[in-house]
């Protein structure tokens, strides 16, 4: 089966040896991601094999506490509180949680957006944040300095990744970059506000001095980069910005690069000698973790664990 294709609730059920309905279960659990196209259910490989890494390490420890929050204000239960709570969307965060549980570190995961993660690590919320905002020249540094004022932070480098355009299959509206956001033709998609798609594309609006209520589609919201880039191969609409890798999940959809971003892992320095940091830095560095962490293709771990800089 092509790595790029979408995956059906029977051929999940299929890979993992189980029924359609156990794998229902998962997703109402939450232990395996899903999108959705219209009302079929769609999973991509990445989603499958995030799942079986996860249950790999999962036998032989507590699951990883899931602190579901829409806010920077998370609320786990006093009773267990973790040691640690990752924030970020990345399937490899899943991977290095399940990692500290089979250390011993009571981890705990958190899917906030990299600008909600910021404010949540200022408020001492979490005690890790995943990060991958553009200002225009430089990746992450100055939104650590705006959101954490006066917080010394050290930024650990996860992977880069290459930021561009979804377009529809063949690019039939001949789409090459940026600039063509100021043309009347195009349509695009757009992600909710603090998304790093979202502040991606108002830096490079302002660049080009285009008002934002011109460009048609700017307040159609999608949920995600797998919705987005479902919407732009079925010809919703023109232009969305993602990563080059959910764009090899999905069928009749080109992607034009245009950005290489620094996926970073920001932790308050006052608590870098703590145990559950100096355990996640140990990982990251391990060459166990860095084969799994590369398995996901699409990203360059060429730093993998290597703090970037002081901030």
């Amino acid at each position: 089966m092509a790595q790029n294709q979408s995956l059906s609730t029977q051929e999940v059920a299929d890979i993992l040896h189980v029924s359609k309905s156990t794998i229902y279960d998962l997703i109402r659990r939450g232990e395996i991601h899903s999108y959705k196209i219209g009302r079929k259910v769609r999973f991509t490989q990445d989603d499958v094999d995030a799942y079986i890494a996860r249950s790999r390490h999962e036998h032989s420890t507590r699951p990883v506490q899931r602190v579901d929050t829409h806010s920077t204000l998370l609320t786990p239960k006093e009773t267990d509180v973790p040691d640690l709570i990752i924030s970020g969307q990345d399937v490899v965060l899943d991977i290095l949680a399940n990692y500290l549980q089979q250390e011993g570190v009571n981890a705990g995961r958190t899917y906030l957006s990299s600008f909600e993660g910021l404010l949540a690590l200022y408020q001492e919320k979490i005690q890790a944040a995943a990060c991958h905002l553009f200002d225009g020249e430089d990746c992450n540094a100055s939104f650590v300095r705006s959101l954490m004022p006066g917080v010394p932070a050290l930024l650990v480098n996860l992977s880069y990744r290459t930021q561009g355009f979804y377009v529809q299959k063949g690019n039939p509206k001949n789409i090459r970059g940026w600039q063509d956001l100021s043309r009347q033709d195009i349509s695009v998609l757009n992600r909710r506000v603090g998304s790093s798609s979202r502040i991606l594309l108002d830096v490079q609006l302002k660049k080009l001095g285009i008002p934002a209520s011109e460009l048609q589609g700017y307040d159609r919201i999608m949920s995600s980069h797998l919705t987005m880039a479902a919407a732009i191969a079925a010809g919703e609409a023109d232009i969305a910005i993602g990563t080059e890798r959910v764009s090899r999940q999905v069928e009749n959809l080109d992607f034009i690069p245009l950005l290489e971003e620094r996926f970073d892992l920001v932790m308050q320095k006052k608590a870098m000698n703590s145990e559950p940091i100096k355990k996640l830095l140990e990982i990251l560095n391990t060459p166990a973790f860095r084969r799994e962490a590369a398995h996901f293709s699409g990203n360059d771990y060429r730093d993998l664990g290597k703090i970037i800089m002081e901030v």
